[in-house]
């Protein structure tokens, strides 16, 4: 029988026992810096129009498909799916918080419909 401590470190172990090299610090780092270039391109072009979409529905230009290629292939599925949204979270905040009256407060999405009252 397992333990819960056993069971919680799984996905850091390969099947021989040895610590997986994207846990590592060496592996960590590789993975930090892919996300920041994916992040700072996304920036950098965030004049153009987004034409891929990410996981949770991220969308970004197609000047960064190679870093976001780079950034996927260096992190874990989960990490990448936590800093995207972590990302996501952080550009909500600054939108609330933007000076610019005509782009602050929520996003008005076009109603697929109207109510016949």
């Amino acid at each position: 029988m397992s333990t819960p401590a056993a069971d919680d470190d799984a996905g850091y172990h390969s099947s021989d026992g040895s610590v997986m090299p994207d846990v590592l610090a060496k592996g960590r780092e590789a993975c930090y810096k892919a996300r920041d270039a994916f992040y700072a391109c996304v920036e950098k072009h965030a004049d153009k129009k987004p034409t891929e979409i990410a996981t949770i529905g991220l969308l970004y230009p197609a000047d960064c498909k190679k870093s976001r290629a780079n950034f996927v292939s260096n992190c874990r599925p989960t990490w990448v799916k936590h800093f995207d949204r972590q990302y996501c979270a952080k550009k909500k905040v600054q939108r609330l918080l933007d000076g610019d009256e005509d782009r602050r407060g929520p996003i008005s999405l076009p109603q697929p419909y109207t109510f016949k009252q």
